[in-house]
């Protein structure tokens, strides 16, 4: 069915019935996944603080009735998900954490976020130049000797997990070397500001966090790209291009790095898209104030309201850059079909 014989209409708007269907299934799944979790979040609080103080807490059943109603715990599951659901979708309420009550999720939330954001966001594009431009040179000049132990380097590094390398550099060069700090985001005798004090100590806390993420991911990107460049070797165009007496070089930015990259681009994007759940144990490594460690301390004591929300923006982002990507590649590769 096309509206109004317009392909391009008929395309965006099955794009966004489907990103709107896939959001609200996903907060049901992860509503009802959370739910079937064992414990009890607040009967697990209560005892924290009976062990914690050493006393028996006065007539905790109705403390713990009263923080279920503040925590929307209390009713039916159903009960619970209508007023979930409602909350998020027509006020943007998250509701109250547990590691901060009584501030709600989403304050937690967007506190930590931008240091997930600027952590990841750099280290994720500058994986990705990195990864493109070697391993187009890799592909380009397989038959170097240096090129096979790139590459072998590369596959051994991208199948190690990121907190390894994480606790590799942190003994290396936090605790062996003593050059940079193993933990936080800036250095605790500094306030936040555009100041060179604060932007040095922000510089040195995250390079150890960015570069764990970097040695890993550079390596993926490097294998795609040696893949897809390899592919295109021995094209017509690249033939004529030689024959045409062409620089090199020229051949190999406009004619045989270039074409590899629309496949590269929309590997970007997908991977901005899991920014805020990437790297959850390298900033929790760290103590890196980001989403991650939020997270890990919020399952920790099952803040149920805390964690849900990350998990709902996390799946709205990687929905989101796939919804851009749906609509941005028919205007950059015509080739794509709008109406299929």
């Amino acid at each position: 069915m096309r509206i109004g014989g317009n392909p391009f209409l008929t395309y965006l708007l099955r794009r966004l019935m489907t990103y709107v269907l896939t959001i609200f299934g996903s907060f049901s799944v992860a509503f009802f996944f959370f739910r079937m979790i064992p414990g009890n979040p607040i009967g697990a609080l209560v005892n924290t603080m009976r062990q914690q103080y050493s006393y028996n807490i006065p007539d905790a059943d109705k403390l713990i009735e009263e923080y279920e109603r503040l925590l929307g715990l209390d009713g039916t599951w159903f009960e619970q998900y209508v007023r979930y659901m409602s909350n998020v979708f027509l006020r943007f309420d998250l509701g109250p954490s547990l590691i901060a009550f009584p501030t709600h999720a989403q304050v937690l939330i967007l506190q930590a976020l931008p240091w997930t954001i600027g952590l990841l966001g750099l280290s994720i594009i500058i994986a990705w130049v990195l990864g493109v431009f070697l391993g187009g040179i890799v592909g380009w000049k397989r038959d170097f000797p240096g090129s096979e132990a790139i590459t072998t380097v590369a596959i051994a590094l991208a199948q190690v997990p990121q907190y390894f390398v994480a606790l590799f550099l942190i003994f290396v060069f936090a605790y062996g070397l003593m050059w940079l700090p193993a933990r936080g985001a800036y250095p605790a005798t500094t306030r936040p500001g555009l100041t060179l004090d604060f932007i040095f100590g922000l510089l040195r806390h995250g390079l150890l966090p960015a570069l764990s993420i970097v040695l890993v991911s550079v390596s993926g990107w490097l294998i795609s790209t040696r893949s897809l460049m390899i592919t295109i070797l021995g094209e017509d165009y690249l033939l004529f291009a030689q024959a045409k007496g062409l620089r090199p070089g020229y051949i190999f930015s406009r004619y045989g790095l270039r074409n590899a990259l629309l496949p590269q681009l929309t590997g970007l994007a997908i991977s901005l898209g899991f920014i805020i759940n990437g790297s959850f144990l390298v900033e929790f490594i760290f103590t890196y104030p980001g989403i991650g460690t939020l997270f890990v301390n919020a399952i920790g004591i099952l803040d149920y309201n805390t964690v849900q929300g990350i998990v709902l923006i996390s799946i709205v982002a990687v929905l989101t850059a796939n919804l851009l990507l749906d609509l941005l590649l028919p205007l950059v590769d015509p080739r794509i079909r709008l109406g299929g």
